[in-house]
C-alpha cells in the first residue's frame, strides 16, 4: 500500500549528502577548510568567467555547484554490494558505469552510484564511487581465506536501516518521518570506527599484500574515506592548499588545464594518519595507526562521445609513457610538459569538439529566437542562424586510471604494486543485482532529446502559424 505523504527520493538524498558533510566535516577538520577554499574559488571563477556562468545558468546548473559532492567506499562482499544497491535506490540514487581498477594496481572493481534523471541531478548531484575488494587478487591463500571468513563476518547495515529499505521497497517510499530515520540509521554505515576488528599483527600482514585491502577489512563497516567538492578552477585549488595549511598530492589527475574541459581533473590532500586500537590477546586494546581518509576535489568537464574517449586515452597512454607521475613529486613538471604535448592533439573550441563528435551536447532554443523559419531545419542551421544554442553536457562520472592515481597517492611512494588487469562486468554484476547503465548510452540519449525538442519546438511554431 503506498504512502500517503512520502518523502520523494530526491529529498531523502539530499538530506543524506547534507548529514554525510556535515559528518565528514567533524571527522575531518581539513574537509571543512578545504570546502571554504573551493567556495571562494568558484566565486572568483564566476566573476571572471561570464560566458562559463551563461552556460550553467542555460543548463540550469548554477545552483547545484555550491551543494555538489561525490563520495567513495569500498565494501568487502558480494552481499555488501547488494544491499548497498537497494539502500541508494531509495535515495533515486543508480549504478552507472563498470570500472576496473586492477589495471592500474589496486585490488578493486567498481560503479558510480547516482541520480540520473536531468531533474534530479539538478535538486541534488550527490554520487557515491563504490568499490568491491577482489579478493581473488589476494596471492596468499591462507590470508585470502582469513580475509574472507573476517568479510562474511561483519554486519555494516543496521537492523533499522534494512527494516526501512525493506519497508520503502514495499510501500514505494517513506514517509518523512522515516526518512529522517533512514538518513540517520545508513549513516552510521559510513562512520569512522577508531577500534580495529583484528590484531595488529593480522593487520600488518594484510597491509602487506595491499594498504587497501588492510582498510577494507580490518574496521566495522566502509567509513567514507574522501567526500569531494567541485570546483570551476582545480589549478587555482592545487595552487591555494598550502596557503590555508593543506599538503595537496603532487599532480593533478586527469587531463591538462584546458579553455574547453573534458571529462573529470581530480587532485586531493594527503591522507592523515589516524589513531587505531587493535585488540589484543588478554582482552585488552594496543594503539596504532592507519592511514587512509583524505580531501580530494574535482573539476567537471563534457561528457566525451565514445571517439572522444578514445583519443582522451590514447592521448594520456602516449604522455604517461612518456613520463609516469611519481607520488613524490619529483617529475611533476615534466609530467605536465608531456601531458600539455600530447593534448594539444584534442580540439580546445566548444564548436570545434561538437562538430568533430568527441563530445555530448545539450540543444536549447535561444530565447526571443524566431524560429518560424525553421520548420524543416535540421539543427545544424538552427544553430548557425542563432536561433539554438549548444552547450557541454557535464560529465557525471569518473576515469579508473584518475581514481587509481588518487589512490596511491594516499597509499605512499612504495605501495604501486602489480595485478593483471581483470575486469569481470559480469561477475560484478551477478553481486550488484542488477546491471549498470551504460554512461555512453545514457548521454546520448540526452543530446537527442534536446535536439528533438529544439526540432519540434520549430515544427509546432510552423503549424500554429
Amino acid at each position: 500500500m503506498p504512502v500517503p505523504h512520502v518523502m520523494s527520493s530526491d529529498a531523502i538524498r539530499e538530506a543524506f549528502s547534507a548529514a554525510m558533510s556535515a559528518m565528514y566535516r567533524n571527522e575531518v577538520p581539513a574537509y571543512g577548510t578545504l570546502m571554504e577554499l573551493v567556495a571562494d574559488i568558484n566565486a572568483a571563477t564566476l566573476e571572471q568567467q561570464p560566458g562559463l556562468r551563461a552556460s550553467l545558468e542555460a543548463t540550469e546548473t548554477l545552483d547545484r555547484i555550491s551543494q555538489e559532492r561525490h563520495g567513495a567506499i569500498r565494501l568487502g562482499t558480494e552481499a555488501e554490494l547488494a544491499m548497498m544497491r537497494r539502500v541508494f535506490a531509495v535515495m533515486g540514487m543508480f549504478p552507472v558505469g563498470y570500472y576496473d581498477l586492477s589495471e592500474a594496481g589496486v585490488p578493486v572493481h567498481s560503479t558510480a552510484f547516482r541520480p540520473v534523471g536531468e531533474e534530479a541531478l539538478k535538486i541534488n548531484p550527490f554520487r557515491v564511487f563504490t568499490s568491491l575488494l577482489r579478493l581473488d587478487l589476494i596471492a596468499d591463500p591462507q590470508l585470502r581465506d582469513i580475509a574472507r571468513d573476517i568479510l562474511n563476518r561483519r554486519r555494516i547495515f543496521s537492523d533499522g536501516a534494512v527494516t526501512l529499505v525493506e519497508k520503502a521497497e514495499r510501500d514505494g517510499g517513506l514517509s518523512p518521518e522515516d526518512g529522517e530515520r533512514f538518513v540517520t540509521e545508513v549513516l552510521g554505515t559510513f562512520r569512522w570506527h577508531q577500534q580495529a576488528s583484528i590484531d595488529h599483527a593480522l593487520y600488518e600482514r594484510l597491509h602487506a599484500a595491499h594498504r587497501l585491502i588492510a582498510d577494507v577489512v580490518s574496521f566495522k563497516g566502509p567509513h567514507i574515506n574522501h567526500l569531494t567538492p567541485r570546483t570551476l578552477d582545480i589549478d587555482a585549488v592545487q595552487e591555494g592548499m598550502p596557503r590555508y595549511g593543506i599538503a595537496p598530492k603532487a599532480v593533478v589527475e586527469g587531463p591538462p588545464s584546458r579553455n574547453c574541459p573534458i571529462l573529470l581533473r581530480q587532485t586531493s590532500f594527503k591522507a592523515i594518519e589516524e589513531h587505531v586500537l587493535f585488540p589484543n590477546m588478554d582482552g585488552g586494546l594496543a594503539g596504532g595507526s592507519h592511514t587512509a581518509r583524505f580531501g580530494e576535489i574535482e573539476q567537471r568537464g563534457v561528457a566525451l562521445t565514445p571517439k572522444g574517449r578514445g583519443l582522451y586515452d590514447r592521448l594520456l597512454n602516449e604522455a604517461r609513457s612518456k613520463v609516469r607521475p611519481t607520488a613524490d613529486g619529483s617529475n611533476a613538471q615534466d609530467y605536465g610538459t608531456a601531458l600539455r604535448d600530447s593534448f594539444a592533439a584534442f580540439p580546445d573550441d566548444w564548436n570545434a569538439i561538437r562538430k568533430a563528435g568527441l563530445g555530448y551536447f545539450l540543444y536549447s532554443v535561444v530565447p526571443g529566437a524566431d524560429l518560424s523559419a525553421h520548420a524543416g531545419a535540421d539543427i545544424e542551421s538552427m544553430i548557425e542562424a542563432g536561433a539554438v544554442r549548444f552547450d557541454p553536457i557535464v560529465y557525471e562520472d569518473f576515469l579508473p586510471v584518475s581514481a587509481a592515481g588518487i589512490f596511491q597517492s594516499n597509499l605512499g611512494d612504495d605501495a604501486v604494486q602489480d595485478f593483471m588487469a581483470s575486469p569481470n562486468q559480469k561477475l560484478f554484476e551477478t553481486a550488484l543485482g542488477a546491471a549498470v547503465l551504460n554512461e555512453f548510452e545514457h548521454y546520448a540519449g540526452i543530446e537527442r532529446a534536446s535536439s528533438r525538442q529544439c526540432l519540434a519546438a520549430a515544427r509546432a511554431l510552423s503549424a500554429a502559424a
